[in-house]
């Protein structure tokens, strides 16, 4: 159950951060999601563009400490791990 574990917090944590991405374009900016993620990337705004989206794993994290589900919890901070990653060469 270990991996089962870390593996669906690990996915959790990615569509928060996609959810989040798509939650800044749409209220933020006048553009549609794939529309605002070619011109974020096109002025240089993408790494910035995911870590703002990736704030929404900070809640995901805490809904899934507050259920006691610790091993989801820490696929949520792999997951942020690798996106912090990925944002560094965005």
């Amino acid at each position: 159950m270990n991996k089962k574990d870390i593996i669906i917090g690990f996915i959790i944590g990615v569509l928060a951060c996609v959810l989040g991405i798509f939650l800044f374009i749409i209220f933020f900016t006048d553009f549609d999601f794939m529309t605002g993620i070619k011109s974020m990337k096109a002025e240089g705004k993408l790494g910035k563009l995911i870590t703002l989206g990736a704030m929404l794993d900070l809640v995901a994290f805490g809904v899934l400490l507050k259920m006691n589900k610790d091993l989801m919890a820490r696929g949520v901070v792999l997951a942020v791990i690798i996106i912090a990653i990925f944002t560094i060469f965005a």
